[in-house]
């Protein structure tokens, strides 16, 4: 199970989808106003270099909207993320990004992952009751010589989090997205499409500022 969740999260940041659906998001109503003055952008997997290319994209956004932001490979230690942590051990990690002068963490990670079929579409149900089994199998026969009749393909569900550490728990979590990644197949568009619709939804809840010209 670990090798597939490792290997989940290389997949979505090494791959990009054909398709990038935004599924729902939540917004903590105890929160009136959210400006962070400096902000972490964390991508959960263990693959360094696809970690790094996911947290610059992500950074770059930010910064354009003029908020402080960095890349976690860039403060984080890596010997950090080298063995499972504790509560307190990670609760001590975020009283040190507390005293470095962040107040706000960006964290995606992948949450599940479906194998899905599509099949051609050549489903007809009209007057199938009356229909004979000779013009029945002749409709449906494509299923043996159609190379194409269906395709099997991967959907990745990522969740993208947005935390403030300087307040209680009640007011901790600020935000949580929840985007399906179709049919991922190269680096570039997986990271363009996937930061791209995040950051539209944080400017349309109005969590940051649209991207100043």
């Amino acid at each position: 199970m670990k090798k597939l969740v490792s290997l989940i999260g290389i997949l979505l940041l090494f791959f990009s989808c054909s398709s990038t659906r935004f599924v729902d998001s939540w917004k903590n109503e105890e929160i009136t106003s959210f400006s962070p003055q400096k902000l972490l952008v964390i991508g959960m997997t263990d693959n360094l270099t696809a970690r790094k290319i996911f947290e610059e994209n992500m950074q770059k956004e930010f910064v354009m909207r003029n908020i402080i932001a960095e890349q976690g490979t860039s403060v984080i230690e890596t010997n950090f993320t080298s063995a499972k942590k504790s509560e307190k051990e990670i609760d001590e990690m975020i009283m040190q990004l507390s005293k470095k002068g962040f107040d706000a963490i960006v964290i995606t990670a992948v949450k599940g992952v479906d194998k899905r079929r599509n099949y051609y579409d050549n489903y007809n149900t009209f007057g199938y009751r009356w229909v004979r089994f000779g013009r029945y199998y002749y409709w449906y026969q494509d299923i043996y010589f159609r190379p194409d009749y269906y395709n099997e393909y991967t959907v990745y569900h990522v969740e993208t989090s947005i935390y403030n550490i300087n307040e209680d728990e009640r007011k901790s979590l600020v935000w949580v997205g929840a985007i399906d990644l179709v049919d991922p197949q190269t680096i570039s568009s997986t990271v363009k499409n996937y930061v791209s619709r995040i950051i539209e939804q944080l400017e349309y809840e109005n969590l940051i500022k649209k991207r100043s010209i």
